[in-house]
């Protein structure tokens, strides 16, 4: 009985602390932990998804009846018309209703993405073959992200998606992220924030998110930038404030003695 306490126990942990990850066998999105990708999912669901059933059974429809009603069986002498002027023009008018009847909302999200709010956070994320690199330029902070190797994974670290080091934001703060490469093209991905942008040498683009959830929000590198392309995992973790401003003081401590020791190896090997 114990042990079955214990294993339902650890389930629930790691579905709190990682609920915002790909799963076995899934079909629809990563869970919404932003009004950006809550816009996205209503989008998709409440419009998009209708009007391709909808075109999927007429066109269905069509072919049957087609099979059906011109068999070589029941049309021994078939028809010769060549064309109907009333249908060419309906097929071509309500395909172009359906694309305005779709690109009006969706260029209102596409618009709100755009438009940064007052950000009371801002992280740049640089692309390296094949890792992350961030910098906190209000803090002075500034650290590399590597994926952790299968073998090194601790108990509830997902395969592909775990990180040495983390980012880590306060929830329900407007994170601003300037995201470029070093090297060549790669794209920063948060699927649960609705957040896609492309990172692209000597240029930075913009971004924005809002967590609204505590928890561990992964990612990848979704530009094929080369044979580790697969290996630059995001990993984004949401605190309180006070745990934020916790992990600030240590990781300037942590990372400055990175640093310290990167530069005494650099040295070295001169």
């Amino acid at each position: 009985m114990k042990k079955i306490l214990l294993i339902f126990s650890s389930i629930f942990i790691f579905q709190n602390a990682f609920a915002n990850q790909p799963v076995d066998w899934q079909l629809g999105f990563q869970k919404a932990a932003s009004e950006s990708m809550r816009d996205i999912v209503a989008f998709h669901d409440n419009l998009l998804l209708p009007i391709i059933i909808a075109i999927s059974v007429f066109v269905l429809f069509l072919m049957l009846y087609a099979c059906v009603r011109f068999r070589a069986s029941a049309n021994p002498n078939p028809s010769k018309r060549t064309h109907n002027v009333t249908v060419e023009v309906l097929w071509t008018l309500i395909p172009c209703l359906i694309l305005i009847v779709m690109a009006v909302p969706s260029f209102k999200i596409l618009y709100k993405q755009d438009t940064i709010p007052k950000a009371d956070l801002t992280i740049k994320a640089i692309g390296y073959q094949w890792y992350w690199g961030y910098e906190y330029p209000d803090e002075n902070l500034e650290f590399d992200s590597y994926m952790i190797e299968e073998k090194d994974l601790k108990a509830n670290q997902p395969r592909l998606l775990a990180v040495d080091n983390e980012v880590v934001v306060p929830v329900g703060k407007v994170v601003k992220v300037l995201i470029t490469a070093n090297d060549v093209l790669h794209a920063w991905a948060l699927p649960s924030f609705g957040v896609k942008r492309d990172a692209v040498p000597g240029r930075i683009n913009e971004t924005w998110f809002k967590a609204e959830k505590v928890g561990t929000y992964y990612g990848q590198c979704s530009e094929l930038c080369g044979i580790k392309h697969a290996f630059m995992p995001i990993a984004v973790k949401v605190v309180s404030e006070d745990e934020y401003q916790e992990w600030l003081s240590e990781a300037r401590v942590k990372f400055a003695k990175e640093e310290i020791e990167n530069d005494k190896l650099k040295l070295a090997s001169k």
